[in-house]
């Protein structure tokens, strides 16, 4: 029964850090229809932001994330509206070579500038050890990350189904058209989606570099990772993504844990027969 418990609780955590990167590139791509294999990337520079600010400037962990995000949302932000935006109307396959191409610039200067070691995230003293859950003891820290993870997935929820820019959102997603036709400022709702989107991948890439490490091959690593949460939660779902997360992240913890030398092929195997039976995803909408 312990040993069921640690599955499921190292697995949650494992996918909520899934979850927190790839909603920003399930509502980006959902909105835009942009192919942007770069999402990982703005993960990786938003982890580095927040290591380097921990650990070479002393800034607190929280407001370390804070920054984190700030920086890349405002990054990505110019990067939208001086690059991506003048590929809306390519074809994918240029969209699609652009972002491999930005990736690979993004690796190739975090390595210059940091070199090739992977950075060490230094947890607060109340986030190391182990934390009594009642039936048993745990990792205190991936605890705060599914923690942390239930209270994100809420505030997205609510922002989406709640609020004027959500609802914005939602329409952009399901009728480009129709949401232009009704007067929705779809330039800006872009802009401000793409930054918040690279700004939860930051958020993410930060809590997730104790778990997933941090060094400058992160975004080639876990892009089809990325991806294949994106591809089974549907574009543009909140829900449909926090639970094709948490679905993935205990399925590959458990596999890595008991066939080390291959569990990864299931995923990909299984993804495979998912997207046979439903091209748009287990708990995305047909189109």
């Amino acid at each position: 029964m312990i040993e069921i418990a640690n599955m499921v609780l190292g697995g949650l955590a494992a996918g909520m850090v899934l979850f927190i990167v790839s909603v920003g590139l399930s509502v980006t791509m959902g909105l835009m229809g942009f192919v942007n294999l770069a999402h990982g990337g703005f993960a990786m520079i938003g982890g580095y932001v927040i290591v380097l600010a921990m650990n070479r400037l002393g800034i607190p962990f929280v407001p370390a994330l804070a920054l984190g995000f700030i920086v890349v949302a405002a990054i990505s932000a110019v990067f939208e509206r001086l690059l991506y935006s003048r590929l809306y109307r390519a074809p994918e396959l240029d969209q699609v070579l652009f972002t491999i191409g930005l990736v690979f610039i993004m690796t190739a200067s975090v390595l210059l500038v940091v070199g090739p070691e992977t950075q060490p995230l230094t947890l607060p003293t109340s986030m190391q050890g182990q934390l009594n859950l009642g039936f048993m003891t745990y990792r205190t820290y991936s605890v705060v990350l599914i923690v942390v993870g239930v209270i994100i997935m809420l505030a997205l929820w609510l922002g989406f189904e709640r609020t004027r820019m959500g609802a914005q959102i939602r329409a952009a997603v399901d009728n480009r058209r129709m949401a232009e036709s009704l007067g929705i400022n779809i330039t800006r709702l872009f802009t401000i989606t793409f930054a918040f989107g690279s700004g939860m991948a930051a958020l993410g890439g930060g809590l997730g570099a104790e778990f997933l490490g941090l060094d400058p091959q992160y975004p080639l690593k876990y892009l089809v990772m990325f991806l294949i949460v994106v591809a089974v939660g549907g574009l543009g779902r909140i829900t449909g993504v926090f639970y094709a997360a948490l679905i993935i992240g205990v399925v590959d913890f458990t596999l890595k844990k008991y066939l080390p030398q291959g569990g990864t092929v299931f995923i990909y195997a299984m993804t495979i027969l998912l997207l046979l039976w439903r091209p748009q995803g287990l708990f995305g909408r047909p189109t």
